[in-house]
């Protein structure tokens, strides 16, 4: 009786993830080249097969800082029903990227968010991403950066760079809250994407340790969203280099995708539990080009405009 439960329950919950897909398609926000021309957009039925929009020409192109870069993009649908977009707005800068949507095709004024603008000696603000807070109702920011001489740095490594992962909190992305330290572990870290997952957060990681070289993609959890995450865990990424994660959930599965931008390809693992991961970059396609960004989703409805452009 306790088997045929459990199966009950399982196949009850594939149905409400069919009956949910049914209705919605997958997103992916991506940048190529440099960002010089800004944002670009995918879709996906199954998270496999991937499908560039517009002809992988630009939906939104940059209009914010000196160097005028969409690198990056990170997108997520707010609690206003808005896509809410932030993005790296140049290699060496103190801020970073900000726009909404309400339909991905036209968007708000672009802003300069000066997020490290209080500290001197900032080198950068990289690869920002936005997690929403259910219990605080509030949006963190965060992204990395490396402020010189605040920790120990071979200045031949890496051009000198030892990041770590900063914050800000914000209700409506008009005000924010004074920045805060993130993720320090004592090594060079990029690339967090935060993802909740039940009682807990999840943070996947680039370790950007270039001696003895890592450059692969760890974990690492917490009960609270702006602090207290765990010691990384070992790679779930292989012998290549990776960085970019971005994840989706689908049939109890966690898929995390990240650029192997060595290789000038995209790369996939899976897993049930966050421990034991399969490798699964050869069952997925992706628009030549595509580098570092998000996904998550819309409805088809919202998708059909997309299609017409």
């Amino acid at each position: 009786m306790k088997a045929f439960f459990l199966f009950f329950t399982f196949s009850f919950s594939l149905l409400l993830v069919n009956a949910q897909s049914a209705d919605s398609v997958f997103m992916f926000a991506y940048f190529k080249n440099n960002g010089q021309d800004g944002l670009h957009l995918a879709y996906s039925n199954d998270g496999f097969q991937w499908t560039a929009l517009k002809n992988d020409s630009s939906f939104l192109k940059p209009t914010v800082a000196n160097d005028k870069l969409m690198r990056d993009p990170c997108i997520i649908r707010g609690t206003d029903g808005l896509f809410h977009m932030v993005w790296t707005v140049s290699w060496n800068d103190k801020g970073i990227g900000y726009a909404s949507s309400a339909d991905l095709i036209h968007w708000s004024e672009q802003q300069f968010i000066p997020v490290m603008q209080h500290e001197d000696s900032v080198r950068n603000c990289w690869a920002p991403e936005i997690t929403y807070d259910k219990k605080k109702k509030q949006y963190m920011i965060y992204w990395a950066t490396t402020i010189a001489g605040k920790y120990a740095v071979d200045p031949k490594v890496e051009n000198g760079y030892n990041h770590r992962m900063y914050y800000v909190v914000t209700k409506d992305f008009k005000t924010f809250s004074k920045t805060k330290l993130l993720y320090d572990k004592g090594f060079n870290v990029i690339d967090a994407t935060i993802v909740p997952d039940g009682k807990q957060y999840v943070m996947f990681l680039k370790d950007e340790t270039r001696t003895p070289p890592q450059k692969n993609i760890k974990i690492a959890t917490s009960k609270h969203l702006t602090g207290g995450y765990s010691d990384a865990s070992a790679p779930i990424t292989g012998n290549y280099w990776a960085e970019g994660p971005t994840t989706l959930r689908m049939y109890g599965t966690w898929i995390v995708y990240f650029d192997k931008y060595r290789d000038h390809k995209y790369g996939a693992v899976q897993s049930a539990d966050l421990k034991n991961w399969t490798d699964i970059s050869d069952k997925i396609s992706l628009p030549a080009g595509l580098r570092h960004g998000t996904i998550f989703k819309i409805s088809k409805d919202e998708l059909n405009p997309l299609l017409n452009l």
